[in-house]
């Protein structure tokens, strides 16, 4: 069994920031908690880069940015100029969201080049690359395979489940998503280079959620719960 501590766990996290009604306010709040828990990162929208640049300045907290956010709708210049933009901006870790509809398709060579591309510019600027599936989209497992496949060969440095929105229409009108499931992060892992590592994210709101996607070998994992997880973390395994 894994040795555990709050520590461990916190750099585990990348704590998300990413709502579409969060304020400059909220910016501030988050941040603060990123600093106090001493995350691994936030993970902010494009426009917000320089200011928690600013705020977490004093701190070990990396600033990483979304790119081609949430639907992977943007041409491949588009997103090659926001991921650009974002480093110099201070961002040094990406996530980027595929195509998922040319995904769907199986057009690999358009999604090959989308994912080269913005790996190359980031990579070039310092940054490294995770690069979101939408798995709750991309049902297929083969898709996630040959994913996970490029992924490797382009040199993404992490695959990743979701954005935290892919919300899927259900037959009553609703709207929901399941996010990270343990069978499709260790899909993913088995369908991945060495040198690739993996990102859970949505849905991932309590400290046994945390610990079992550690278990399917992440080694990052997308959070708005993070206080929770981390208080509770702190009970169970003390300071």
């Amino acid at each position: 069994m894994k040795m555990t501590s709050v520590q461990q766990l916190a750099k585990m996290i990348d704590h998300s920031i990413l709502h579409p009604t969060m304020t400059d306010y909220d910016l501030e709040r988050e941040c603060a908690v990123a600093a106090r828990y001493n995350v691994a990162s936030v993970c902010v929208k494009p426009y917000a880069v320089k200011q928690a640049r600013q705020l977490l300045k004093n701190t070990e907290v990396a600033v990483g940015c979304v790119i081609g956010f949430p639907a992977g709708n943007s041409a491949i210049e588009v997103k090659a100029f926001e991921a650009e933009t974002a480093c110099k901006d201070g961002a040094v870790e990406i996530d980027m969201v595929i195509n998922i509809g040319k995904a769907l398709q199986g057009d690999w060579k358009y999604i090959e080049l989308e994912i080269g591309t913005v790996v190359k510019v980031c990579h070039k600027n310092g940054a490294i690359v995770k690069v979101i599936f939408e798995t709750d989209y991309i049902e297929n497992k083969l898709d996630i395979k040959k994913l996970c496949e490029i992924c490797t060969e382009v040199g993404a440095d992490y695959v990743k489940t979701s954005s935290g929105f892919g919300f899927v229409k259900g037959a009553d009108g609703r709207y929901s998503y399941m996010g990270a499931t343990i069978e499709n992060l260790k899909l993913m892992r088995d369908s991945s280079g060495p040198n690739v590592k993996i990102k859970a994210a949505g849905g991932v709101r309590t400290l046994d959620a945390l610990l079992a996607v550690r278990e399917a070998g992440c080694t990052r994992c997308g959070a708005t719960a993070t206080v929770a997880i981390l208080e509770e973390a702190k009970k169970r395994f003390g300071e």
